[in-house]
């Protein structure tokens, strides 16, 4: 392999010294640009709710904080691989996934800005001088060439505006990344809920298509006996009236039915198969138990109020680089290298050349613009205040009420409960009252219509209730980002 000129290594060898210097000289005022920062103390602000939950709901509460991710929360083995579908396919998630590289790309960026750009570069250049233009009056051709290393325009960070300006893009990046967070709670509450609802659905179509077929079965007997003149048409038409109340339900319901899967189709993301079920769902097969904590606790579990806060302390670090704007900036500007004017004298003995340029820039006019920025940075961190104590107090608000639903809707189940029990008492009395003419079938139409409202509001009414769990738990945080199928689903995801 041919070696190269000694000349050229012993360029080289200067180039790899003068970076030494330059990197030491780099690491030195940075140390000292360190040692100034005009961003306000941040102090996070007390959250403006009481210290526990409603006085309804302190018997469900505790202090334990601890919440487990939705695979052991969600116990269904259904809703568990339609959850781990949704992580995988769905697009919101996806595109809160890319608003997060995003915003992790600028935080690159601008964190780059700290440190000096050093580059390598060369430049050769030939040029002919007309006899006029000289004192000697006959043309010259000269040339310059020229090898460098160097600085570019590098701003000492005296006063932290840039420190500044890399913690906001940092802080944003954290926010953008809880809100990723908060996406997927929201996604796997959705798809919880709809799941619960179409389930919901299954079991009032079974309930409903019994009642058919019992209507059916009375409608038939019935028309035999008004065939043989043992009852009037009146009789006959207020069977054939229960028969096609109950034929209608089924008809909206099979339509909701249809609409519900289609929306959990939506949020999946991708085809999936929702069979019917034949059997009513077991209240608790479906959810697990879940303590609801103390609202200090909602801070560092629900992913709004994370991405608030970081907002928040993003808003008090661009208060430092406005205040930075009102003292000098200070930039340096330097190369070193060789020069001559022939290429094979590039490297020689005595051609080295370099340059210092350090520049100061303060605006002694610029017509109230850097007055104006501070104001703006100080009213956009009010407006960040404002905005992390309304979004705790909605994070406080929305775990009340969903402990308050779990409570009272937990009362209603009871209360339906006793309540299908005696319409399906009287029902039956009605039925032996008319089989034996001491009352008309109108009673027994009622009764019976009674009779299936009752049965398709407690199916309702069970529905609301695990729904009120699945509200709990988003509004506690949800889980999701301590949860390593999660994760992994959704890193998984292109």
């Amino acid at each position: 392999m041919p070696r190269l000129p000694a000349s050229f290594r012993c360029g080289a060898a200067r180039s790899r010294a003068c970076l030494c210097r330059f990197g030491a000289a780099g690491a030195l005022v940075g140390a000292l640009a360190a040692c100034v920062d005009l961003s306000p103390r941040y102090e996070r602000p007390a959250a403006p709710v009481p210290a526990a939950y409603p006085q309804e709901a302190a018997a469900a509460a505790s202090d334990d904080g601890a919440e487990p991710g939705w695979s052991r929360y969600f116990t269904d083995p259904q809703l568990q691989a339609l959850i781990r579908i949704a992580l995988a396919n769905n697009r919101d998630l996806r595109i809160a996934a890319l608003h997060t590289q995003e915003a992790r790309a600028a935080y690159a960026i601008q964190r780059a800005d700290q440190w000096p750009t050093i580059a390598v570069g060369a430049q050769a250049a030939r040029a002919r001088t007309p006899g006029d233009l000289n004192v000697s009056g006959q043309p010259v051709v000269g040339g310059d060439n020229e090898a460098y290393v160097g600085i570019s325009s590098w701003e000492l960070d005296l006063w932290g505006r840039v420190r500044n300006l890399k913690q906001s893009a940092l802080q944003d990046y954290l926010a953008t990344e809880a809100a990723q967070h908060g996406v997927r709670v929201s996604l796997i509450a959705q798809l919880a809920d709809g799941y619960l609802q179409l389930r919901e659905l299954d079991e009032r179509l079974t309930l409903t298509r019994q009642t058919i077929d019992s209507r059916q079965e009375s409608f038939r007997i019935f028309k035999r006996r008004y065939e043989v003149g043992a009852i009037s048409k009146l009789d006959l038409t207020q069977v054939e009236t229960l028969l096609n109340q109950a034929q209608s339900l089924s008809a909206q319901l099979e339509q909701a039915r249809a609409s519900q899967a289609h929306a959990l189709q939506q949020l999946a993301g991708t085809t999936i198969e929702l069979a019917p079920s034949e059997r009513g769902f077991d209240d608790g097969a479906v959810l697990a138990g879940l303590p609801p904590g103390l609202p200090s606790s909602l801070l560092t579990r629900r992913p709004d109020l994370m991405a608030a806060e970081h907002r928040l302390r993003a808003a008090h670090a661009n208060v430092g680089a406005a205040r930075a704007a009102f003292f000098p900036r200070i930039a340096l500007t330097g190369t070193w290298g060789t020069a001559s004017a022939e290429l094979d004298g590039l490297f020689d003995s005595g051609s080295r050349a370099w340059t210092f340029v350090p520049t100061l820039a303060l605006p002694i006019f610029d017509g109230g613009r850097r007055r104006a920025g501070l104001d703006l940075a100080e009213v956009r961190r009010d407006l960040a205040v404002a905005d992390y104590e309304k979004t705790v107090q909605t994070a406080f608000r929305e775990v009340s009420d969903a402990l308050s639903a779990r409570r009272w809707l937990a009362e209603q189940v009871r209360i339906q409960r006793e309540t299908l029990a005696a319409q399906a008492e009287r029902a039956r009395l009605a039925r032996l009252r008319y089989d034996n003419g001491a009352s008309p079938y109108l009673e027994v139409l009622d009764a019976q219509r009674d009779l299936l409202s009752a049965q398709q509001a407690l199916v309702q009414t069970r529905r609301a209730l695990l729904s009120s769990e699945v509200a709990l738990y988003a509004a506690l945080g949800g889980g999701a980002t301590d949860d390593p199928s999660a994760r992994s689903a959704a890193e998984a995801a292109p």
